[in-house]
């Protein structure tokens, strides 16, 4: 395979990451908005749509940025590059807060430019001179875009506002420096240390050395690197130049010659952002996993919100209804029918209505009464450990995210749990079937004890007159109607005490079914109000780390 492909298939693999990297901070932000600080967010936005649009863009040209001073030589600096004198130096240096470009090969790279802001005015193409002689020594150059940026440390606000815009926009910076301003800390802290990331598009030029003393040139290139290692720019490339004498400038466009032919300056470049706004992002994000939301950690929510929906009350009346109503239908009926002026459970708080659960429309607010500062207390606390326990090891940003997130909506808590009581179908149709059977066998018993007394009385009542008695059947011994009063009487009540067994399980399970069916609808309530918001911060988060993971691979 020839070095040529082979080259080109690294390229392309090195652009397939780049754009797997921008992927993920892309993720990242748009995860992180509005969990974090706008500032931080905007700005891997910022780097986002920049290398977007620098990708589709990038084509064949690579864009060169010379930054540096008033009086650093740094216009100079660019005609000797450029071999012709087209930026004007010294005194006569233009006022304007824009920045002047050359363009070396046929194509003009216009939509570039126009995305740069260069003005069509301070546009050059280098082939288009008529420099015929030193052609072919520019050829290796075809691609380049130099820009020429305003003075940075200018009195004008606008040139400062377009050398930082610029320099966050150019594939490779190339930083010129006076041996008498090398030195100058607004240098250093605003644009050098700011860029310790993109080291490896970056270059620095001590230029008018020959203006320094052949004896001290060594020690203020030594002391240059000093403060560029303060900065974070260990490994930089140093050139010492003189753009009047031409000393240095051959091994400068050599330097930029090796990057333009590379064709890697404008993805190392937004390699560089990429890495910075995930180191930003990453800071405020911090590299711990969140946890997964276990069953458990759900639990002490769930016994919180049932207690403040009523569900203990609902149980216990429901276990209370299904009591009165099963004796009421099983019991002797001399004494189940006084039990009629009871009070039923249910009906008192309003939950007898038979609805499905699902009939909203018939279905009214219940009478339970509201949750008291205790339940809220309750829920509150419950929720906060939930959140608590979820955020542990988050960052402080993320973990305000996730307990903001848990209480979101805790002013619909109150009216969802009361319609939980209200439209949850509790099982409350009817009695079992077997109740049937012994109200029958009852009334059977209850008519056969008044049978018998009835005749007894007839017969004590021909005996106080005096009148002959009729005949009366026995059996076994006893008289027939003394058995029918006294059985009826006897088996109704017996049958009645036995039936309380019965009822009182009956009542159990059915609590057991309506606790249960309660607690599905506290459940739903819980994962709509409060988990799923909690869940959603957490599936943010889990795409923030995954996203930044991506971006800085």
């Amino acid at each position: 395979m020839s070095g040529v492909v082979e080259g080109a298939r690294r390229l392309l693999r090195r652009s397939d990451r780049l754009e797997e990297r921008v992927a993920g901070l892309e993720a990242a932000a748009e995860a992180s908005r509005g969990r974090l600080e706008d500032d931080v967010v905007d700005r891997a936005d910022a780097v986002v749509r920049r290398a977007g649009t620098r990708l589709r863009l990038a084509g064949g040209h690579t864009v060169v940025a010379l930054a540096g001073a008033t009086g650093s030589g740094k216009s100079s600096t660019y005609n000797a590059l450029v071999g012709l004198d087209i930026a004007a130096t010294g005194v006569r240096r233009p006022t304007t807060s824009h920045a002047a470009s050359c363009t070396w090969g046929e194509d003009p790279a216009t939509e570039l430019l126009d995305w740069l802001e260069v003005p069509p005015r301070h546009r050059v193409v280098r082939d288009s001179l008529l420099d015929d002689a030193v052609r072919d020594e520019h050829a290796a150059l075809e691609g380049l875009v130099l820009l020429d940026l305003p003075d940075h440390d200018s009195t004008e606000v606008a040139h400062h506002l377009e050398v930082e815009r610029l320099i966050a926009m150019t594939d490779l910076m190339v930083f010129v420096l006076d041996p008498q301003k090398y030195a100058d800390a607004a240098l250093h802290r605003r644009f050098l240390a700011p860029l310790a990331t993109h080291r490896e598009v970056m270059l620095v030029v001590l230029n008018h050395v020959d203006r320094v003393p052949a004896e001290r040139r060594d020690a203020v290139m030594g002391d240059v690197r000093r403060l560029l290692e303060l900065d974070g720019l260990a490994g930089v490339p140093l050139l010492a130049t003189s753009a009047r004498t031409g000393e240095g400038i051959a091994e400068l466009r050599g330097e930029i010659t090796s990057r333009v032919r590379d064709k890697a300056a404008s993805r190392a470049r937004l390699a560089g952002d990429v890495t910075a706004a995930a180191d930003r992002l990453g800071e405020a994000t911090g590299t711990a996993d969140a946890r997964e939301l276990r069953e458990k950690d759900r639990r002490g929510l769930h016994d919180a919100l049932a207690d403040a929906a009523g569900v203990p009350v609902v149980v216990d009346a429901v276990a209370r209804a299904t009591t009165v109503r099963g004796r009421q239908a099983t019991g002797w009926p001399v004494t189940a029918w006084l039990s009629r002026f009871r009070p039923d459970p249910l009906r008192r708080l309003h939950l007898d209505r038979r609805t499905s659960g699902k009939d909203l429309v018939v279905a009214a607010r219940s009478s339970l009464p509201g949750p008291g500062q205790v339940q809220h207390a309750r829920v509150e606390s419950a929720v906060r450990g939930l959140s608590d326990r979820v955020s542990e090891g988050l960052s402080p940003d993320w973990s305000r995210a996730v307990r903001r997130a848990s209480t979101s909506r805790f002013e619909e808590l109150d009216d969802r749990l009361d319609r939980v009581a209200s439209t949850t179908d509790l099982g409350m149709d009817g009695l079992p079937a077997w109740t049937r059977g012994v109200r029958v066998l009852q009334l059977l018993l209850l008519v056969a004890a008044v049978v018998g007394a009835v005749w007894l009385g007839a017969l004590a009542t021909f005996s106080y007159l005096q009148l002959p008695q009729p005949g009366s059947p026995d059996w076994r011994g006893f008289p027939v109607p003394t058995l029918l009063l006294v059985g009826g009487v006897v088996l109704g009540i017996g049958l009645a005490l036995l039936c309380r067994l019965l009822v009182a399980l009956t009542a159990r399970s059915r609590a057991r079914k309506a606790e249960k069916r309660l607690r599905v609808g506290v459940v739903e309530v819980a994962d709509d109000l409060v988990v799923g918001p909690l869940q959603a911060e957490l599936d943010a988060h889990r795409r923030a780390v995954e996203g930044l993971r991506a971006a800085r691979r």
